[in-house]
């Protein structure tokens, strides 16, 4: 069976969004996934590979704050993971930018 066209559309999307963006140890990659009933964040370290980071739930806006807590860096590289910035994401991203990370 294909994946269904709005999906691969996604990751189409998030391939050419990775091939700009790359996370370091001083500035990590903060990195969104968003399934039907959660919404996850990772900060990585693409140079080590490693994460160093990450929190999931529910709520996006708990989730932001949480992963910027969680962070012992104040600067990171926002990676949308090929979704649109409306809704879930930028209440994510909104949330982390209110309790500290620059991006």
């Amino acid at each position: 069976m294909n994946k269904n066209v709005k999906q691969q559309k996604r990751e189409r999307r998030h391939k050419r969004i990775r091939t700009k963006i790359s996370g370091t140890a001083k500035r990590p990659r903060l990195s969104i996934f968003k399934s039907n009933t959660a919404i996850y964040a990772q900060l990585i370290d693409d140079i080590s590979g490693k994460t160093l980071a990450s929190a999931k739930g529910s709520n996006a806006a708990k989730v932001g704050t949480e992963i910027a807590k969680g962070a012992k860096v104040k600067q990171v590289v926002f990676d949308r993971g090929g979704y649109i910035y409306t809704g879930k994401v930028k209440a994510l991203a909104d949330a982390a930018r209110k309790a500290g990370l620059k991006f």
